[in-house]
C-alpha cells in the first residue's frame, strides 16, 4: 500500500505543469498570527483594510475573511478575481505591498496562497 502511495504522489510530481487558467480565479490564503490577543487584533484590523482596499478592484468580485472554529489565530483570506491577469496586477498594487509589509511580523508562518478555478 505505501509503494503504491508513493507511486502515485511521485506521478503528481511529475506531472507537467500547467497554463494559468483563463476564467475566474479564486485565492485562499491561510493565514497564522503570532503576538496573542493583541497581535490578532491588529491583523485582523489590517485584513479588513486590505479587504476594503481590495474590493475597490473592478476586477475584484469577492473577498472574504474567515476565522478558523477553535483556533483564533488562524485565518483565510478567500478572493475571487475576474482573472489571474486581475489577480497579479492586485497584488503589484501599493497597498497590497504595504498590508504584506506591516502583516509580516505578525505571522507564524509564512502565508499559504493556493489558486483555484472552478470546474466545469
Amino acid at each position: 500500500m505505501a509503494v503504491l502511495l508513493w507511486g502515485a504522489w511521485t506521478m503528481l510530481a511529475q506531472a507537467p505543469a500547467q497554463a494559468p487558467p483563463t476564467g475566474p480565479v479564486y485565492v485562499v490564503t491561510h493565514v497564522d498570527i503570532i503576538g496573542g490577543a493583541q497581535g490578532v487584533a491588529e491583523a485582523i484590523k489590517l485584513m479588513h483594510e486590505f479587504a476594503a482596499e481590495s474590493l475597490k478592484d473592478k476586477a475584484a468580485s469577492r473577498f472574504e475573511i474567515l476565522q478558523q472554529d477553535g483556533r483564533f489565530n488562524h485565518f483565510v483570506m478567500l478572493e475571487l478575481w475576474q482573472s489571474r491577469q486581475a489577480y497579479d496586477a492586485h497584488n503589484d498594487q501599493q497597498y497590497a505591498r504595504r498590508f504584506r509589509e506591516k502583516i509580516a511580523p505578525m505571522l507564524g508562518s509564512p502565508f499559504d496562497v493556493r489558486l483555484h478555478a472552478k470546474l466545469p
